[in-house]
């Protein structure tokens, strides 16, 4: 069922605790757009997200590959070189997982490994020049698009789009609370002291008849 924008905006403040807001100087209709742009922002994220996984099926890859990949791109674009623990650290795998993938993807043609320039302890890892073409042919045509629509505002719009973005990704900053790798546990039950037993009286005691 299709909702237009002011329903959607309505519906999605109605999910956040008024209390958790900042809208006291807004008013309904300055609160309403703003909620507008949230689920702007939130259907062009979803729409990112179906397009990765778009991307990812097209060339039979899975979302850790791609980020893979992306990341190899981007950095030799920048005159960097890629090591695997460069990937790790990019991807948030760990080391072993690092090694398999860079495995597999050599095997599937996507990267190749190479020695490191400078470091003999590590080797450098690119993409071939067939994924780079293909990659080309697909993210990049999206990325042109994207393009396309930020070049179409004035200079004024896009320096407001700039200070929301930022603004934005400052807000998503981790709290504190999501920094901790550790749960607190809970106190363990204090354990009933052990009862004691009767002091013996030190007298002997008497032997139980014996049966015939």
């Amino acid at each position: 069922m299709a909702h237009t924008s002011e329903e959607r905006a309505e519906h999605r403040r109605r999910s956040v605790a008024a209390s958790t807001l900042d809208a006291h100087e807004l008013s309904e209709a300055d609160t309403a757009q703003a909620f507008a742009v949230m689920d702007a922002l939130g259907a062009w994220q979803e729409a990112g997200r179906a397009l990765a996984k778009l991307s990812a099926d097209y060339m039979r890859l899975n979302e850790t590959d791609m980020r893979a990949i992306r990341m190899v791109m981007a950095a030799q674009q920048r005159g960097e070189v890629v090591t695997p623990k460069d990937i790790a650290r990019a991807v948030d795998i760990t080391s072993a997982s690092t090694t398999k993938l860079v495995d597999r993807l050599i095997a599937a043609g996507h990267l190749k490994r190479s020695p490191h320039p400078s470091d003999r302890r590590t080797v450098s890892i690119e993409v071939t020049p067939a994924t780079r073409a293909t990659a080309s042919s697909t993210i990049g045509r999206q990325h042109a698009r994207r393009f396309a629509v930020a070049a179409a505002l004035t200079r004024e719009e896009r320096a407001a789009v700039i200070t929301f973005l930022t603004g934005m990704l400052e807000a998503d900053q981790p709290q504190p609370e999501l920094l901790q790798h550790e749960l607190p546990q809970p106190e363990p039950p204090q354990s009933e002291p052990p009862q004691s037993e009767p002091p013996q009286s030190g007298l002997p005691q008497p032997e139980l008849p014996r049966s015939a």
